[in-house]
Protein backbone atom coordinates (compact mmCIF):
# COMPACT_ATOMS: atom_id res chain seq x y z
CA UNK A 1 0.00 0.00 0.00
CA UNK A 2 2.74 2.47 1.01
CA UNK A 3 6.30 2.52 -0.24
CA UNK A 4 9.19 4.83 0.62
CA UNK A 5 12.15 4.29 -1.67
CA UNK A 6 15.56 5.72 -0.79
CA UNK A 7 14.03 8.93 0.59
CA UNK A 8 16.31 11.76 1.65
CA UNK A 9 14.88 14.72 3.58
CA UNK A 10 16.65 18.00 4.19
CA UNK A 11 15.63 20.88 6.44
CA UNK A 12 16.54 24.49 5.64
CA UNK A 13 18.48 23.18 2.60
CA UNK A 14 21.30 22.29 5.01
CA UNK A 15 20.36 19.61 7.57
CA UNK A 16 20.10 16.10 6.14
CA UNK A 17 17.76 14.11 8.41
CA UNK A 18 16.65 11.10 6.37
CA UNK A 19 19.54 9.42 4.56
CA UNK A 20 18.12 6.92 2.11
CA UNK A 21 15.00 5.81 3.98
CA UNK A 22 13.13 2.81 2.54
CA UNK A 23 10.15 0.99 4.00
CA UNK A 24 6.99 -0.82 2.87
CA UNK A 25 3.60 -0.93 4.58
CA UNK A 26 1.38 -3.77 3.27
CA UNK A 27 -2.38 -3.29 3.07
CA UNK A 28 -4.28 -4.31 6.19
CA UNK A 29 -1.18 -4.66 8.39
CA UNK A 30 0.26 -2.81 11.39
CA UNK A 31 3.86 -1.72 10.89
CA UNK A 32 5.93 -0.29 13.75
CA UNK A 33 8.71 2.23 13.15
CA UNK A 34 10.96 2.21 16.21
CA UNK A 35 13.91 4.29 17.27
CA UNK A 36 15.25 6.67 19.87
CA UNK A 37 14.44 10.36 20.03
CA UNK A 38 15.96 12.19 17.05
CA UNK A 39 16.29 9.09 14.85
CA UNK A 40 14.05 10.61 12.16
CA UNK A 41 10.75 8.85 12.85
CA UNK A 42 8.51 11.93 12.88
CA UNK A 43 10.29 13.30 9.80
CA UNK A 44 9.40 10.04 8.04
CA UNK A 45 5.72 10.57 8.83
CA UNK A 46 5.88 14.18 7.65
CA UNK A 47 7.43 13.01 4.39
CA UNK A 48 4.43 10.73 3.90
CA UNK A 49 1.72 13.20 4.96
CA UNK A 50 3.20 16.21 3.16
CA UNK A 51 3.81 18.24 6.33
CA UNK A 52 7.52 18.81 5.66
CA UNK A 53 6.84 22.19 4.05
CA UNK A 54 5.46 23.57 7.31
CA UNK A 55 8.87 22.83 8.90
CA UNK A 56 10.88 24.16 5.94
CA UNK A 57 11.80 20.63 4.92
CA UNK A 58 11.77 18.89 1.57
CA UNK A 59 12.36 15.51 -0.04
CA UNK A 60 15.60 15.88 -1.98
CA UNK A 61 15.90 12.32 -3.30
CA UNK A 62 13.81 9.16 -3.61
CA UNK A 63 10.03 8.98 -3.64
CA UNK A 64 6.91 8.20 -1.59
CA UNK A 65 4.23 6.08 -3.27
CA UNK A 66 0.73 5.21 -2.06
CA UNK A 67 -1.38 2.66 -3.94
CA UNK A 68 0.83 3.19 -6.97
CA UNK A 69 0.57 7.00 -6.91
CA UNK A 70 3.43 9.38 -6.09
CA UNK A 71 2.77 11.50 -3.00
CA UNK A 72 5.94 13.60 -2.90
CA UNK A 73 5.03 17.02 -4.25
CA UNK A 74 1.36 16.75 -3.25
CA UNK A 75 -0.12 19.23 -0.76
CA UNK A 76 -1.18 17.77 2.63
CA UNK A 77 -4.91 18.22 1.93
CA UNK A 78 -4.57 16.22 -1.27
CA UNK A 79 -2.74 13.46 0.58
CA UNK A 80 -5.58 13.28 3.13
CA UNK A 81 -8.02 12.86 0.24
CA UNK A 82 -5.96 9.90 -0.96
CA UNK A 83 -6.88 8.17 2.31
CA UNK A 84 -3.97 8.98 4.64
CA UNK A 85 -4.52 10.57 8.06
CA UNK A 86 -1.78 11.45 10.54
CA UNK A 87 -2.48 11.55 14.28
CA UNK A 88 0.10 14.03 15.46
CA UNK A 89 2.46 13.66 18.39
CA UNK A 90 1.10 15.44 21.44
CA UNK A 91 -2.57 14.94 20.46
CA UNK A 92 -3.18 18.41 18.88
CA UNK A 93 -6.94 18.42 19.48
CA UNK A 94 -9.00 21.56 18.85
CA UNK A 95 -9.01 22.74 22.45
CA UNK A 96 -11.90 25.23 22.22
CA UNK A 97 -14.27 22.78 20.51
CA UNK A 98 -16.25 20.05 22.24
CA UNK A 99 -15.37 16.39 21.86
CA UNK A 100 -18.15 15.84 19.33
CA UNK A 101 -17.23 18.98 17.38
CA UNK A 102 -13.67 17.64 17.14
CA UNK A 103 -15.02 14.40 15.68
CA UNK A 104 -17.12 16.24 13.12
CA UNK A 105 -14.05 18.26 12.14
CA UNK A 106 -12.25 15.00 11.41
CA UNK A 107 -14.72 14.32 8.61
CA UNK A 108 -14.07 17.69 6.95
CA UNK A 109 -12.45 16.26 3.81
CA UNK A 110 -15.10 13.59 3.21
CA UNK A 111 -17.47 13.96 0.29
CA UNK A 112 -19.84 11.40 1.81
CA UNK A 113 -21.37 12.95 4.91
CA UNK A 114 -24.58 10.89 5.02
CA UNK A 115 -23.34 8.52 7.68
CA UNK A 116 -21.72 11.12 9.93
CA UNK A 117 -23.84 10.33 13.01
CA UNK A 118 -23.37 6.61 12.46
CA UNK A 119 -19.59 7.05 12.23
CA UNK A 120 -19.54 9.14 15.41
CA UNK A 121 -21.35 6.29 17.16
CA UNK A 122 -18.69 3.91 15.82
CA UNK A 123 -15.99 6.05 17.44
CA UNK A 124 -17.97 5.95 20.71
CA UNK A 125 -18.06 2.14 20.48
CA UNK A 126 -14.25 2.08 20.43
CA UNK A 127 -13.93 4.87 23.01
CA UNK A 128 -17.02 4.76 25.31
CA UNK A 129 -15.53 7.42 27.56
CA UNK A 130 -15.70 9.95 24.73
CA UNK A 131 -19.47 9.55 24.52
CA UNK A 132 -19.74 10.40 28.21
CA UNK A 133 -17.64 13.51 27.54
CA UNK A 134 -19.07 14.46 24.13
CA UNK A 135 -20.15 17.94 25.26
CA UNK A 136 -16.95 18.61 27.23
CA UNK A 137 -14.52 21.19 25.85
CA UNK A 138 -11.56 19.20 24.51
CA UNK A 139 -8.96 21.40 26.19
CA UNK A 140 -10.18 20.19 29.60
CA UNK A 141 -9.72 16.50 28.83
CA UNK A 142 -6.91 14.47 30.36
CA UNK A 143 -3.95 13.43 28.22
CA UNK A 144 -5.36 9.94 27.71
CA UNK A 145 -8.80 11.27 26.78
CA UNK A 146 -7.22 13.66 24.29
CA UNK A 147 -5.28 10.78 22.73
CA UNK A 148 -8.50 8.81 22.36
CA UNK A 149 -10.11 11.86 20.77
CA UNK A 150 -7.22 12.36 18.36
CA UNK A 151 -7.45 8.74 17.17
CA UNK A 152 -11.25 8.95 17.00
CA UNK A 153 -11.02 12.14 14.96
CA UNK A 154 -8.68 10.31 12.59
CA UNK A 155 -11.23 7.50 12.20
CA UNK A 156 -13.84 10.04 11.15
CA UNK A 157 -11.81 10.73 8.00
CA UNK A 158 -12.33 7.07 6.97
CA UNK A 159 -8.61 6.60 6.30
CA UNK A 160 -7.13 3.71 4.37
CA UNK A 161 -3.83 4.34 6.17
CA UNK A 162 -3.48 5.88 9.62
CA UNK A 163 -0.14 7.31 10.77
CA UNK A 164 0.23 7.35 14.55
CA UNK A 165 3.05 9.44 16.02
CA UNK A 166 4.03 8.36 19.55
CA UNK A 167 0.51 7.49 20.81
CA UNK A 168 1.95 6.34 24.16
CA UNK A 169 3.71 9.65 24.87
CA UNK A 170 3.07 10.95 28.37
CA UNK A 171 0.44 8.34 29.26
CA UNK A 172 0.24 5.96 32.21
CA UNK A 173 1.14 2.32 31.40
CA UNK A 174 -2.40 0.96 31.91
CA UNK A 175 -3.84 3.63 29.63
CA UNK A 176 -1.16 2.91 27.00
CA UNK A 177 -2.13 -0.75 27.04
CA UNK A 178 -5.82 0.14 26.62
CA UNK A 179 -5.20 2.50 23.70
CA UNK A 180 -2.96 0.04 21.87
CA UNK A 181 -5.53 -2.73 22.26
CA UNK A 182 -8.08 -0.40 20.64
CA UNK A 183 -5.63 0.37 17.81
CA UNK A 184 -5.36 -3.37 17.20
CA UNK A 185 -9.16 -3.68 17.15
CA UNK A 186 -9.47 -0.84 14.65
CA UNK A 187 -7.01 -2.62 12.39
CA UNK A 188 -8.80 -5.95 12.65
CA UNK A 189 -12.42 -4.74 12.55
CA UNK A 190 -12.17 -1.77 10.17
CA UNK A 191 -9.32 -3.09 8.03
CA UNK A 192 -7.40 0.17 8.54
CA UNK A 193 -3.71 -0.12 7.70
CA UNK A 194 -1.55 1.45 10.43
CA UNK A 195 2.00 2.79 10.59
CA UNK A 196 2.84 3.52 14.21
CA UNK A 197 5.93 5.44 15.29
CA UNK A 198 7.04 4.62 18.84
CA UNK A 199 9.89 4.75 21.30
CA UNK A 200 8.04 2.20 23.44
CA UNK A 201 9.11 -0.89 21.48
CA UNK A 202 7.46 -3.35 23.85
CA UNK A 203 3.94 -2.05 23.32
CA UNK A 204 4.39 -1.33 19.60
CA UNK A 205 5.69 -4.82 18.83
CA UNK A 206 2.85 -6.36 20.87
CA UNK A 207 0.34 -5.31 18.18
CA UNK A 208 2.50 -5.01 15.03
CA UNK A 209 2.96 -7.51 12.21
CA UNK A 210 6.28 -6.06 11.02
CA UNK A 211 8.84 -3.61 12.34
CA UNK A 212 11.63 -1.28 11.29
CA UNK A 213 14.32 0.18 13.54
CA UNK A 214 15.84 3.59 12.77
CA UNK A 215 19.16 5.05 13.81
CA UNK A 216 20.42 8.44 12.61
CA UNK A 217 18.03 8.76 9.67
CA UNK A 218 18.51 5.22 8.35
CA UNK A 219 16.82 1.85 8.72
CA UNK A 220 19.30 -0.39 10.50
CA UNK A 221 17.11 -3.43 11.00
CA UNK A 222 13.77 -4.76 9.78
CA UNK A 223 11.76 -7.95 10.08
CA UNK A 224 8.60 -9.57 11.32
CA UNK A 225 7.85 -9.19 15.01
CA UNK A 226 9.18 -12.62 16.00
CA UNK A 227 12.49 -11.94 14.25
CA UNK A 228 12.95 -8.58 15.97
CA UNK A 229 11.98 -9.81 19.42
CA UNK A 230 14.45 -12.69 19.18
CA UNK A 231 17.33 -10.42 18.07
CA UNK A 232 19.77 -9.84 20.93
CA UNK A 233 20.47 -6.18 20.06
CA UNK A 234 16.77 -5.35 19.93
CA UNK A 235 16.22 -7.13 23.24
CA UNK A 236 19.03 -5.15 24.89
CA UNK A 237 18.48 -1.66 23.54
CA UNK A 238 14.72 -1.55 22.94
CA UNK A 239 13.01 -4.18 25.08
CA UNK A 240 15.15 -3.84 28.21
CA UNK A 241 15.94 -7.58 28.26
CA UNK A 242 19.69 -7.82 28.60
CA UNK A 243 22.64 -9.13 30.53
CA UNK A 244 24.54 -5.84 30.20
CA UNK A 245 25.58 -6.09 33.85
CA UNK A 246 27.77 -9.04 32.92
CA UNK A 247 29.61 -7.13 30.21
CA UNK A 248 31.75 -4.06 29.84
CA UNK A 249 29.17 -1.28 29.44
CA UNK A 250 31.32 0.86 27.14
CA UNK A 251 32.06 -2.13 24.92
CA UNK A 252 28.37 -3.02 24.60
CA UNK A 253 27.17 0.51 23.85
CA UNK A 254 29.92 1.38 21.39
CA UNK A 255 30.48 -1.91 19.59
CA UNK A 256 27.03 -3.39 19.46
CA UNK A 257 25.02 -0.25 18.82
CA UNK A 258 27.34 1.36 16.31
CA UNK A 259 29.18 -1.47 14.56
CA UNK A 260 26.67 -4.28 14.61
CA UNK A 261 23.65 -2.11 13.71
CA UNK A 262 25.47 -0.92 10.61
CA UNK A 263 27.20 -4.19 9.67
Amino acid sequence: MLRLNNVEVMYDKVILVLKGMSLHVPKGKIVALLGSNGAGKTTTLRAISGLLKSENGQITDGYVEFEGKRLDGMDPEEIVKQGIFQVMEGRRVFEHLTVEENLVAGAHTRTDRKNLKQDIQLVYQYFPKLEMLKNRTAGYLSGGEQQMLAIGRGLMAKPKLMLLDEPSLGLAPLLVKEIFSIIKRINQEEGTTILVVEQNANIALSIADFGYIMENGRIVMEGDVKTLISNQDVREFYLGLSDVGKKNYREVKHYKRRKRWLS
